[in-house]
């Protein structure tokens, strides 16, 4: 085979597709352990790391480990999911009331990410026309941290059932600032193996091939051969899909 320059090692792919597969939203299981700061710093340099447009990085991170705070977080939540909740009837009411949709008060560390959208002056390279690209970088940013904890065996949730104008004015958010993410950081007993809203029967997920368009929108050539979605198939020799180093069947790529 010939050697493709900047090409990842057999393992390291590996690892990358892993972490990306076994990526879960976390709302429980967390453990009271600390992170440690060496390992908390390596996740916001992941996130720090991301592409944004201009190069204009636009992010900031709000660390939060206070419970007064958390709590003050948590009413909040409390507050916009009593309304959510109002909007389902029926069945899908009553199973929207027993998810669990965040951890606020049970992970170690809750981190606010933000967009600050004046940063890099009024001109920004590449956002003359496309105005929310900052937004956009930010939540590549998230992503590194996300993929980088799965990684370090740390679970991260995100919490967006709450009023981002609330939540500005308790953390002192500037108004020119936007909110993007909420997120619960902490160590996990288990990893689960498939989203829990596929888990429940909220939503399933939509087979890959339904999504991919050839040249023009609505043009689907892709068939269906075997699941080709992104699972654990490329990480045994084998080709199978089968149990990975923890002897947990595998999962899919939440959407």
């Amino acid at each position: 085979m010939t050697t493709i320059p900047g090409r990842f090692s057999d393992a390291e792919r590996a690892a990358v597709y892993r972490a990306i597969v076994e990526r879960r939203d976390v709302r429980r299981n967390f453990l009271p352990d600390p992170i440690p700061e060496e390992v908390f710093i390596r996740l916001l340099t992941a996130a720090h790391h991301a592409g944004s447009v201009g190069f204009m990085q636009p992010w900031d991170f709000i660390v939060i480990r206070d419970p007064a705070t958390k709590g003050a977080v948590k009413r909040l939540f409390l507050e916009a999911n009593a309304d959510a909740a109002r909007r389902y009837k029926g069945k899908k009411g009553h199973l929207y009331r027993q998810l669990k949709l965040e951890g606020i008060e049970e992970a170690p560390v809750n981190l606010c990410v933000t967009c600050s959208r004046r940063r890099g002056g009024p001109h920004v390279l590449g956002r003359s026309t496309v105005w929310a690209t900052d937004l956009y970088s930010t939540c590549c940013a998230v992503q590194n941290l996300w993929l980088a904890a799965r990684a370090e065996g740390i679970g991260v949730g995100w919490v967006s059932i709450v009023d981002h104008d609330k939540l500005k004015a308790l953390l002192g958010v500037p108004k020119t600032v936007t909110v993007v993410a909420y997120l619960c950081l902490g160590y996990v007993s288990v990893f689960e193996e498939r989203p829990d809203l596929e888990t429940v029967g909220w939503r399933r997920r939509i087979p890959l091939e339904r999504l991919i368009h050839s040249e023009v929108w609505g043009n689907r050539t892709y068939k269906q051969k075997g699941d080709i979605d992104a699972d654990h198939q490329s990480l045994h020799k084998d080709g199978r899909c089968g149990k990975n180093e923890a002897r947990r069947w595998p999962g899919g790529v939440e959407g």
